[in-house]
């Protein structure tokens, strides 16, 4: 009986085992192609991103068998990345701060995504989920630092998330483009959202 129970047990962790070394090629690959895409474009050698992921391409083939699989997976994993930044600048920064410092993460996202907007809008079907993912993830994280800011009397609470979403989505431009522009842009966005919050005049933001 011990027997069968450490072989078990020897299973059980074998099991980890692989599926951790799986969540870690993972993770590598749509870190690589991620960097690949904002400099090659999707179409960039498959060479290309097995390389700077360190794995092989039947590693990446068995993980994403289509390209597109692989353009939806990194388009996940960064809106994610970018979504779960919020709570963390909520906890280390005041509520103005947090709201600028997401922005700024935000806008950065979008900097290095222009890449991905034709392959998004080609009309393939493995696309076709991910304008909702897009809402579903970033609305409630700006609505939450939204109304933080708004409770602590520094923005106004009429505010749509969705609406500042795609407001600053419009002023983003490509990360090798832009020369502080968008920062500045995001600023004056910022000064629009304090109009009205109670008089406050300085701030995070503010110039």
């Amino acid at each position: 009986m011990s027997e069968e129970v450490d072989a078990g047990v020897t299973g059980e962790r074998a099991g980890k085992r692989v599926r951790a070394d799986a969540q870690r090629n993972t993770d590598a690959l749509l870190s690589a192609a991620a960097e690949v895409f904002a400099t090659s474009g999707v179409d960039a050698p498959v060479r290309q991103i097995t390389a700077k992921a360190g794995v092989g391409a039947g590693t990446l083939y068995r993980h994403f068998p289509q390209r597109s699989d692989l353009i939806a997976a990194v388009f996940r994993h960064e809106v994610d990345a970018c979504a779960d930044a919020a709570p963390a600048l909520a906890a280390q920064h005041e509520p103005l701060e947090a709201l600028v410092k997401w922005l700024q993460r935000f806008t950065g996202f979008i900097g290095t995504k222009h890449g991905l907007s034709a392959a998004l809008h080609s009309g393939d079907p493995a696309y076709s989920s991910l304008p909702a993912y897009f809402q579903q993830r970033f609305v409630p994280v700006l609505r939450a630092l939204l109304d933080r800011a708004a409770e602590a009397g520094e923005v106004r609470s009429d505010v749509d998330p969705y609406d500042l979403l795609r407001a600053t989505a419009n002023l983003t431009l490509p990360a090798r483009e832009d020369d502080g522009h968008t920062q500045r842009m995001v600023a004056l966005l910022i000064d629009g959202l304090r109009f009205g919050a109670g008089g406050t005049v300085s701030g995070p933001g503010a110039g």
